[in-house]
């Protein structure tokens, strides 16, 4: 069986202010224009379809136009709700869809039940886990704790029961959306640390023939047999050098994996450049930026005149700029700004405190930072469920 697997479109996002709708558009033409080609026998969305739980009605009309293709083609699609869609949203009509062959996962209650497709090697049970975020699904799920280890556990063990009960030699596909231990991330994904940690061992998913991954932006294989696709576009300048692909997988008749990469549509290049404003205008070297999305940083030890435009007239399409003056007193604020570019909200609230009162929290305060952030972050998520 021959398997398309994507994630991360993030229909309605845009880059730095640039809409990004026409290559979504072409991303989309793409990815119909390879299960033709390519004889593809099923498609798979691993979550974060939307880039917002309201998205705006043209990422809406682009996301009905894709059905509506795939379902002419006749090859079935197995979508799941990411952190960043409302999967009540997302999963209305998903029993209508489903007699067209698109299958929308977006209940932790249906972790346990596959979509069954056939070869002529026999039956392939795909399951859709959904973000589960660990405090909204405990309960569902019998967890003895509120964190993506254990509630991703509790989803796999279903999956492993009702893949047990089936005839001996059914192969399975996984599609899931978490940040398991040994990916890469990136700046443009949103941060779902639960109890002080995000990460899930690749472990969690023994049993399964492919698990199909998504939330993180660049395509990676963590196990021959569990892979991220990545986001067919970059949503910011940390994916400068990513590779958009979709993954190309054949599932042998033993469970075996094949997998191949599949180039997507560049919009246009992303380049970062660095040094003083003079020597951005100057040097031959950047020659092949003056056609891509720029981000620039400036080393000048004082901050030039209208830096932006005057870079505009040799790189038109700059879109980021920053400072990091070299020679220069610090800037606290930009000094700042760095400090917080990397760190996770805790990380940050506990450098607050020790800068508020010249020492960090201790375990017990750490405690109460931690559930403090954890219920707003819940809070967060339950209004975009809904």
């Amino acid at each position: 069986m021959r398997i398309l697997h994507t994630s991360d479109w993030h229909l309605g996002r845009s880059f730095h202010r640039v809409n990004l709708l026409s290559a979504q558009e072409a991303f989309v033409d793409h990815l119909v224009e390879t299960v033709r080609a390519e004889r593809v026998d099923a498609v798979l969305v691993a979550g974060d379809v939307y880039d917002r739980a309201v998205p705006p009605l043209p990422a809406v009309e682009l996301f009905d136009s894709a059905l509506h293709r795939l379902g002419e083609l006749g090859v079935p699609t197995v979508m799941i709700s990411g952190n960043h869609d409302s999967a009540r949203r997302l999963g209305v009509g998903a029993r209508l869809m489903s007699r067209a062959g698109i299958h929308l996962r977006t209940a932790p209650k249906d972790c346990g039940t596959p979509v069954l497709l056939n070869d002529e090697h026999g039956e392939v049970a795909l399951y859709g886990l959904p973000y589960l975020e660990p405090t909204l699904v405990r309960a569902e799920f019998g967890a003895t704790r509120a964190d993506h280890t254990t509630v991703l556990s509790a989803a796999m063990d279903r999956v492993r029961a009702d893949l047990a009960a089936r005839p001996a030699g059914t192969r399975s596909v996984v599609l899931a959306h978490a940040f398991v231990a040994g990916g890469v991330g990136c700046r443009s994904e949103r941060d779902i640390t639960a109890g002080g940690v995000a990460a899930v061992p690749a472990e969690v998913f023994d049993g399964v023939d492919y698990v199909a991954l998504g939330h993180l932006h660049g395509a990676q294989t963590i196990t021959d047999r569990i892979r991220y696709s990545g986001s067919p576009l970059a949503y910011s300048f940390s994916e400068h050098q990513h590779r958009k692909t979709m993954w190309l997988v054949d599932l042998g008749p033993d469970g075996g994996i094949a997998a191949e990469r599949v180039d997507c549509p560049v919009p246009r290049r992303l380049a970062r450049i660095r040094g003083t404003l003079e020597e951005l205008l100057s040097d031959p070297a950047l020659e092949a930026a003056e056609d891509a999305w720029v981000e620039a940083t400036l080393t000048d030890a004082q901050r030039p005149y209208d830096p932006m435009a005057r870079l505009a007239r040799r790189f038109p399409h700059v879109l980021a700029l920053d400072f990091d003056p070299q020679g220069a007193a610090v800037d606290p604020l930009a000094s700042y700004a760095k400090r917080l570019r990397d760190r996770t909200d805790q990380q940050i609230a506990e450098d607050f405190v020790a800068h508020v009162r010249g020492r960090g929290p201790d375990p017990a305060e750490r405690a109460v930072l931690r559930d403090a952030l954890e219920a707003a972050r819940v809070r967060a998520a339950v209004g975009e469920a809904v």
